[in-house]
């Protein structure tokens, strides 16, 4: 867990990069999300009060867009695509699949933090579907079969590190 100084610190080095302009708000949140993989209230007051906006100016923009998460994400976020052209090659099915594997629901994180299971409307690789995305690698022609092979070897590679 990340401390309340650190969040503070980071937020305002972000800003800085940005040139604390208002018109940079989008561009301050996304490096916000990649630096704790979800948008920290204390981030949010804080980038807020050093680009001299209201808070609810900034929450807006937070809620506004899909890709930004209000919540703690798990260190591997998978994506599953919904959308009309992976939805009809069985991305439902899909789902179920990564919700028994993982333990979890769609908003949830598993209990050891390692992932994240999110669905999202479309990721515009149609001609790949079903389609999962996994942080930002994308898995085109995704099958029940392969479901445990992707995670089976996610948590090969972090028992590695």
């Amino acid at each position: 867990m990340t401390k309340a100084s650190d969040i503070v610190v980071k937020t305002k080095q972000i800003v800085k990069k940005h040139g604390g302009d208002k018109s940079s708000l989008i561009a301050v949140l996304q490096d916000i999300q990649e630096a704790f993989n979800y948008l920290p209230k204390q981030a949010l007051t804080t980038a807020a009060k050093t680009m001299n906006m209201p808070l609810s100016r900034v929450y807006e923009a937070a809620t506004f867009y899909t890709a930004f998460s209000l919540k703690p994400r798990g260190e591997n976020v998978v994506r599953i695509c919904k959308g009309t052209a992976c939805h009809v090659r069985g991305a439902s099915a899909l789902q179920d699949k990564f919700e028994r594997t993982l333990g979890i629901k769609p908003g949830e994180m598993t209990h050891d933090g390692k992932f994240s299971l999110e669905t999202v409307n479309c990721v515009g690789a149609c001609a790949l579907g079903p389609i999962v995305v996994i942080n930002t690698e994308y898995h085109g022609q995704m099958t029940m079969n392969k479901v445990d092979k992707l995670i089976g070897k996610i948590n090969e590679e972090g028992a590695q590190r």
